[in-house]
């Protein structure tokens, strides 16, 4: 069965950092495309950053690029996703997802992050 808890959300203050973890089971690492999203309040869940099979390729939207970093570790099947020079515009729901190699989607309940002074 496959399972994701996303942990390492909370307040934090504009220009301040989080590290957001995602313990995986029933999966292994190298097998699939892992992936952040977000959802603000009243807005849809989208995309922030994702890191490929391989693990040598990884994506960022225009918005985090340089702040963000995702990573995994294979050993503890843990993804990771630093997060640095946090801005309010940053605040929301960050899910954690996995995507198989036939196209199967598994998520997170998610972990909340809010940027405030």
């Amino acid at each position: 069965q496959v399972r994701l808890v996303e942990s390492g959300g909370g307040l934090v203050q504009p220009g301040g950092s989080l590290r957001l973890s995602c313990v995986t089971s029933g999966i292994t690492l190298s097998q699939w495309q892992m992936s952040w999203y977000r959802q603000a309040p009243g807005q849809e869940r989208k995309l922030v950053t994702f890191i490929t099979t391989t693990g040598d390729y990884t994506y960022y939207i225009d918005a985090v690029r340089g702040r963000f970093a995702i990573s995994r570790d294979t050993a503890t099947n843990t993804v990771y996703l630093q997060m640095n020079s946090l801005k309010s515009e940053d605040t929301a729901v960050y899910y954690c997802k996995a995507r198989s190699e036939e196209g199967y989607d598994y998520w997170g309940q998610g972990t909340q992050v809010t940027v405030s002074s």
